[in-house]
């Protein structure tokens, strides 16, 4: 009986070496031509983003600059001078402009949105006769200035209702609707299948309910376009206090407030900047954070006319 031994050696899976990753100046190359690849092919939206960009480098730059250097022409600061902000803040009334505006801007948004769904949702999904005629209607009055109508209801409102000096006549006409936020919604409900609606009043809910139920969880980006809008209105907004809030500082806002910070620091460009970063800050902040929201909102809208 003869026995075959086998070769250990012979009978082992043969394992390919594992080819070492390219280094030296080939793969430093390879990388720098990628690089420049990407550049290339993105030039347009770098180049758009540093004009975007670079004036809020240069207005928080300068913000923290001593008060020499910010009237020179250094682009760097010496020495940081983060006490500026503490200064601004310190300065009489600039807290009142803060408070003011966030009323302003807070319940003006909240009573455009409340005010906008259900005349938008009725615009978009009720057939009714004249509806067209109203739609018209509505878009109308987008085409109407404020500074047409603003002396006769400036009269309104302070002759006959005493608000002169404050900020009510510019919150009170938000609870009736904003024009352009019933015609953005629209667009968006518009896009929203009516199966979904049909098949809630199969189930029993009331217009109301549907409303709430079903149509407002589907319209939260459209909501959230049209509060943003709405909000950096109001918060940016300078003539309607200039107009009724004027004679009062104890109302102005922060759009207001910073005319007249800025002439009593004419000379003081360091502190001009920081309250100028202090004023845009809010809005840069909201838009970081909805932005996702917002951009849906927005595209989405004008799909189906």
């Amino acid at each position: 009986m003869t026995t075959t031994h086998t070769n250990p050696a012979l009978t082992a899976p043969r394992t390919t070496p594992r080819t070492a990753p390219a280094r030296g100046p080939a793969a430093s190359r390879a990388r720098r031509k990628r690089v420049l690849h990407w550049i290339a092919v993105h030039s347009i939206a770098i180049a758009v983003a540093l004009l975007f960009v670079l004036p809020f480098v240069f207005v928080f730059l300068t913000s923290v600059m001593s008060d020499d250097q910010a009237m020179s022409g250094d682009l760097w600061p010496d020495s940081w001078h983060w006490e500026n902000y503490r200064t601004v803040f310190r300065t009489e009334g600039f807290l009142d402009w803060w408070k003011n505006s966030l009323l302003y801007a807070g319940l003006g948004t909240l009573f455009t949105v409340c005010s906008a769904i259900p005349a938008a949702y009725a615009l978009a999904k009720f057939r009714f006769r004249g509806r067209r005629t109203a739609m018209i209607l509505v878009i109308s009055t987008m085409m109407l200035p404020p500074q047409v109508v603003v002396i006769p209801m400036y009269l309104v409102w302070a002759q006959q209702f005493h608000l002169s000096g404050t900020l009510w006549p510019l919150i009170i006409p938000m609870a009736f609707g904003d024009a352009y936020s019933i015609f953005l919604l629209r667009q968006f409900l518009l896009t929203i299948p009516k199966e979904y609606i049909e098949s809630a009043k199969v189930d029993g809910c009331g217009e109301l309910r549907t409303l709430l139920r079903i149509v407002v969880p589907m319209a939260k980006p459209g909501i959230a376009a049209i509060a943003l809008f709405q909000f950096f209105y109001c918060w940016n907004d300078y003539f309607g206090p200039q107009i009724y809030a004027a004679q009062n500082p104890a109302s102005w806002t922060l759009s207001y407030g910073l005319e007249s910070f800025k002439s009593a620091h004419m000379v003081n460009w360091n502190l001009t900047m920081a309250a100028t970063l202090l004023v845009m800050a809010p809005v840069c902040l909201v838009f970081f954070f909805a932005q996702k929201a917002f951009v849906e909102g927005v595209t989405l809208t004008g799909v189906k006319g």
